[in-house]
């Protein structure tokens, strides 16, 4: 054995010895490896981020029980749901001396990640995985489930956060983010609007997987259709229109998520559009009459949320979202504003969307 490779990586059932490691991908919470053994078989080695995650153990439960369900469903495709690889000692995680949590996953051969879409088939690929997600789970009983981030997605949550932040204004920063503060303030008496439905039993609480990005599906590197959805570590009790959402703030904007141009920033129909219809489709009889018509309410409150999310972050100092320069939280709020703008004045054509 060697030293230059993680050592957690040896406390995993891994079919043969390991040769090479590398670290692996784009993602900014978990500490990510691929690994290679002598047979040419490839894992992925994580090591989860206890700041954000922190009761590892029931985020693998969680995990467990999501890919097991999904795995009975289609145990002849192996590459369309994720596998764990136990611990020597048999469990779905190991934890070192340090304290710190690992995983191993079978690597999905033949696949890509996108960081963005080549073209509107990806993006509708990207629909259809994360609604088919929503099908597959349709009868998984959501309540098995912990909350591995409790009040992820409650928006008067979030707005609560805000008013903490702006009244400790450890940065001194609160004088500066004036027109971003009214905007917010502005819209937090329906901000609570989904928890109001789901209280009254409109919009029902389901298996969300709650990060709903292009790239958090694995799409087949030859033929481009949608294997299967990764990185469930948010995978709790949620509303589908929550996972709707998140995808249309990220997938529908014509601009980067942190673009300072705002002319730049508007909301994309044809990428709506096609995303919707991937979803639609992928979800079928998964999704209720109720929930398609409050899609578009989804998009725009996740989209209010997130924004109100980097205007917090902002005000306490950028300590949760990571930043690579000054104000990068501030451009992202301002953008996720913009976009709120944007779907505000395209409501009634949104609401035609879904009805078609």
């Amino acid at each position: 054995m060697t030293d230059n490779f993680p050592q957690a990586i040896y406390h995993f059932q891994l079919d043969a010895a390991v040769i090479f490691s590398q670290p692996f991908g784009a993602g900014h919470i978990n500490q990510t490896s691929l690994i290679v053994t002598e047979s040419a078989r490839e894992y992925i080695l994580q090591k989860i981020n206890q700041a954000v995650f922190r009761d590892p153990p029931a985020v693998m439960k969680n995990i467990r029980l999501v890919t097991d369900h999904l795995r009975q469903q289609s145990p002849d495709r192996p590459r369309e749901v994720l596998t764990i690889v136990p611990s020597i000692a048999g469990q779905d995680w190991y934890k070192d001396e340090a304290g710190d949590f690992w995983r191993v996953y079978e690597f999905v051969s033949d696949s890509i990640c996108l960081q963005q879409p080549r073209d509107d088939q990806d993006f509708y690929n990207s629909g259809w995985a994360f609604g088919h997600f929503q099908k597959q789970l349709a009868k998984f009983d959501a309540a098995l489930l912990s909350e591995t981030i409790p009040y992820f997605h409650d928006t008067p949550c979030r707005y609560m956060a805000l008013h903490q932040a702006l009244q400790a204004d450890r940065q001194g920063r609160a004088a500066q983010v004036g027109p971003e503060l009214d905007f917010a303030l502005s819209r937090e008496a329906g901000a609570g609007l989904l928890q109001q439905l789901q209280a009254q039993g409109t919009l029902p609480l389901k298996v969300t997987h709650n990060d709903t990005k292009l790239n958090n599906v694995l799409l087949d590197r030859w033929t481009r259709n949608a294997l299967c959805v990764i990185d469930l570590d948010t995978v709790m009790p949620g509303l589908l229109v929550h996972d709707f959402g998140d995808s249309i703030r990220f997938g529908a904007s014509t601009a980067a998520e942190d673009e300072r141009d705002l002319t730049q920033v508007t909301l994309s129909l044809a990428r709506y559009q096609t995303y919707l219809q991937g979803f639609s489709t992928g979800c079928a009889e998964g999704m209720s009459a109720e929930e398609r018509y409050y899609l578009r309410d989804g998009a725009r409150l996740m989209t209010l949320e997130c924004g109100v999310r980097f205007l917090t972050d902002y005000l306490n100092g950028d300590v949760y979202f990571h930043t690579s320069r000054p104000g990068q939280n501030l451009d992202r709020c301002r953008t996720q504003f913009k976009l709120v703008r944007e779907l505000e004045a395209h409501w009634s054509e949104l609401e035609q969307l879904a009805a078609r």
